[in-house]
């Protein structure tokens, strides 16, 4: 990052859902519960949670707003393209806030631990541009426990002791944060990279590559930390 690095002033948090009204109140609990932290509360970040309904059929818009959501309303049936409208919303509702925000993005069916907020923040004013998370799937009806156990075993390959700091290779939009100023220097689709490699990943893009090597790079390039896994639903089918 350019400049002094100051703790982010306020956070968009980014959440796209299509028909999602069964998980979205356990969800929205989640993450109210995240912005409540003392760490938050005491530096007084303001936090503005949005739910993007894309294509919903179901009453999800309403019991966002219900919970105390900002809602946007967009008709793609594409996870990229409402979480963009997600963060776009956010980032309109602060204002003048918006240069010194932090985005964090997660999905609808996803339940974020209660220091998720906080940790991305306390790396933000570490002077880290983006935070990269990992997942735990929650078990479901559709999930068998032989791909469960077969996906932890894949999924967490290579995970050090719990003192270390695991350099993981796994991007998601359920448990990722990203400063407003990075994320808006590319035009909504910021690359992240890791500090091991040169490899840059567009996240958010939903019609870019799952990685793409870049010739240009920021004049301070983003790095990554890890926060504590989210808890994403097992369904075998979102659409």
């Amino acid at each position: 990052m350019n400049g002094p690095v100051t703790a982010p002033a306020a956070l968009v948090v980014a959440v796209p859902a299509h028909n999602e009204e069964a998980a979205l109140p356990a969800a929205l609990r989640a993450l109210h519960t995240a912005a409540r932290q003392p760490e938050l509360l005491a530096r007084r970040v303001r936090v503005v949670t949005v739910v993007a309904a894309d294509a919903c059929s179901d009453g999800t818009a309403a019991l966002a707003r219900r919970h105390g959501a900002h809602v946007v309303e967009l008709e793609r049936r594409n996870v990229g393209a409402a979480r963009a409208a997600a963060v776009a919303h956010g980032l309109d509702l602060l204002g003048p806030a918006a240069d010194r925000a932090w985005i964090a993005t997660t999905d609808a069916d996803t339940l974020v631990p209660a220091a998720w907020l906080a940790h991305q923040v306390e790396q933000a004013a570490a002077g880290w541009d983006c935070v990269l998370g990992t997942i735990r799937v929650a078990p479901h009806p559709t999930l068998s426990a032989a791909v469960a156990q077969r996906h932890r075993s894949l999924y967490f390959a290579g995970r050090p002791a719990r003192d270390r700091a695991w350099d993981h290779p796994h991007v998601h939009g359920a448990n990722l944060g990203v400063a407003a100023d990075a994320y808006s220097a590319h035009e909504g689709s910021p690359l992240c990279r890791t500090a091991r490699t040169t490899r840059w990943r567009p996240p958010w893009n939903a019609s870019a590559p799952a990685s793409s090597e870049r010739t240009a790079a920021p004049s301070s390039p983003p790095a990554v930390r890890t926060p504590a896994p989210s808890t994403a639903s097992g369904r075998t089918s979102r659409i």
